[in-house]
């Protein structure tokens, strides 16, 4: 089968650093199903691994969103059958979706969105079980902070995991929800998905709230360059709030967060996949719960771009546009050439 392969870390310039390669083509085992793929989105996360990956090792494959259609079952599968149309974020031990058969364990599929086109599912499954793990297994957003506004604040509003997060914010809370965006693009965009206020996260945010009338958020979701806003955001949340982020800092001094007792919560969409947790069921579930508000016209698809078709060149061009850190929404690739 066809695919697109890594196998030298560090930048794209590298020799190898992403190239068509022919592999065999997956056998289900267990409660596996194998999709033939139809579309994928590009995550951060892409770009990560490739650029980790180790000096020696042989052709990986990336890519974990994935849209398609089920071609063969595994003999302890259950809820699945031949010919069902499915989306998913799979698992990171696994080879990733830039392949034309994947191979993922059932307890993460779900059926896909009956009103989305293949590329339209494919940007939602790995940023909405970020988002909705965030917002109600970690932050635990319906249980008030003491005294704060009713508020979210997400940093990073426009990019994949900010975009889904604004819509089920708005759709399944009471909060206030406040997004960060820069660009008169990003602004229009994330206004567009439901956020009720929006700030531009290159001035200090605090001041950027006070400026707007803002009271302290109880809530905060980064999304990234959780670093570079530290300072504002154990500034600006209230005491006894709760912090939530996803990306990878350099440094995280929390100390700064005693005096507020303020709760961190890190969110890894892998870890129930990764660690094989009693309850990883629960990401099939959410996407299906994230599939019926969609096809009610609830949650829209967070999709702005197909770049083209699954090959080495695309695949190279969407990593790029991931990590100039100015991609708005999702990047997907829909079949192959």
């Amino acid at each position: 089968m066809r695919a697109v392969g890594t196998k030298n870390p560090g930048p794209l310039s590298v020799p190898d650093a992403l190239a068509d390669i022919t592999l065999p083509r997956p056998v289900p085992q267990g409660r596996d199903l194998l999709v033939e793929v139809k579309a994928v989105s590009v995550n951060p996360v892409d770009t990560k691994v490739r650029q980790r990956q180790a000096v020696g090792e042989d052709w990986k494959v990336l890519g974990w969103d994935a849209a398609g259609v089920v071609v063969e079952t595994g003999p302890e599968v259950s809820g699945f059958h031949v010919g069902d149309t499915v989306y998913y974020a799979g698992d990171l031990t696994r080879p990733g979706t830039n392949a034309e058969f994947h191979r993922v364990d059932e307890r993460l599929a779900a059926r896909k969105p009956a009103s989305l086109s293949f590329a339209e599912a494919a940007a939602l499954p790995l940023t909405a079980l970020t988002a909705w793990e965030t917002l109600f297994d970690r932050l635990d957003v319906a249980r008030p902070v003491p005294g704060a506004a009713r508020s979210l604040l997400i940093i990073g509003g426009a990019g994949g995991v900010g975009s889904i997060a604004i819509q089920l914010a708005r759709a399944l809370t009471d909060l206030t929800v406040i997004a960060t965006a820069s660009r008169p693009e990003t602004r229009d965009w994330v206004t567009t998905l439901g956020a009720h206020h929006v700030v531009d996260h290159t001035r200090p945010l605090a001041q950027a709230l006070a400026d707007q009338g803002l009271a302290s958020p109880g809530l905060v979701f980064s999304t990234t360059q959780t670093d570079q806003h530290w300072a504002e955001i154990v500034a600006l949340i209230a005491p006894q709030g709760r912090f939530a982020l996803i990306d990878d800092p350099a440094q995280l001094d929390v100390m700064p967060l005693k005096r507020k007792s303020v709760s961190v919560h890190w969110e890894f969409m892998f870890t129930r996949s990764l660690f094989q947790t009693a309850d990883q069921e629960a990401q099939g579930r959410i996407l299906a719960e994230v599939a019926r508000l969609v096809d009610a016209g609830t949650l829209r698809t967070t999709l702005t771009e197909v770049l083209g078709p699954i090959n080495a060149p695309t695949v190279r061009q969407a990593h790029a546009l991931i990590e100039s850190g100015k991609a708005r929404g999702k990047i997907v690739l829909e079949g192959f050439a």
